[in-house]
């Protein structure tokens, strides 16, 4: 199996210079990046490291994604968002999954022996709503296979084939919520590992929690009126943005 690593930006240039050194080349066939528009110097220190990076063709995080996939010369993508907060080594961890027979494979940072930044605090409401997203999404479409709990986190991986046949939206931002949907409604075998997530050291994240949830929820609303027999190619009618 050929297995490529896409780095997903948007003015991360901090986190960019902590995890682009130590990212282990050598584990993928292909290594690129996927820029949403950066001016922080993000691209050009990338290409200064020799990562071939692309604009992206659509706009929106789903647009990253969906770029992603189409500039994806391998079997496999593992996407990784270079914030400073995960250890790139953990990025060699998906092959094994991805030979074994996994479509989806998810790191997570809820799952035993993972770690959420907000493990160390008494109030945990990212992580709370995670998991509550997680068990809505799992009780509405899942019929067999494991649960995914780390609904949201954007470090997974999927294969090429997999990820056009859930047809994803190209707009908005739901594609990671959308992947474990989709997974559930068309059966494909998924897995989850634990991953550690440090506290970011700078920077700030793009998903601010409540228009971040009410559009979340938004998708999930499209997602129940969709039937199932428009999953595959060509089976999204509409956006949801």
């Amino acid at each position: 199996m050929k297995l490529a690593l896409c780095l997903v930006t948007l003015n991360e240039i901090e986190g960019c210079k902590k995890d682009v050194p130590r990212l282990p080349r050598q584990g993928f066939e292909q290594v690129f990046a996927i820029d949403g528009g950066s001016t922080d110097g993000t691209v050009e220190y990338l290409e200064s490291q020799g990562v071939p990076v692309f604009a992206q063709d659509i706009r929106g995080y789903n647009g990253a994604y969906i770029t992603a996939f189409r500039r994806c010369e391998a079997d496999a993508l593992v996407l990784f968002h270079p914030k400073g907060t995960i250890d790139p080594l953990e990025t060699l961890r998906f092959r094994s999954h991805f030979e074994a027979g996994a479509q989806v494979v998810v790191s997570s940072r809820i799952a035993r022996g993972g770690h959420n930044e907000e493990d160390t605090k008494l109030l945990r409401p990212r992580k709370w709503s995670t998991m509550s997203l997680a068990l809505l999404a799992a009780g509405l479409w899942r019929r067999e296979g494991p649960v995914v709990w780390d609904i949201l986190h954007g470090f997974r991986g999927m294969t090429k084939d997999a990820f056009f046949a859930i047809d994803p939206l190209p707009s908005g931002l739901s594609i990671d919520l959308e992947i474990v949907v989709r997974s559930y409604r068309l059966r494909m075998r998924r897995v989850e590992f634990p991953v550690v997530e440090n506290a970011r050291e700078s920077g700030a994240t793009h998903f601010k929690a409540l228009p971040t949830g009410k559009r979340l929820l938004k998708y999930l609303r499209f997602e129940l009126t969709r039937p199932a027999t428009a999953l595959g190619p060509h089976g999204n009618a509409r956006a949801t943005d």
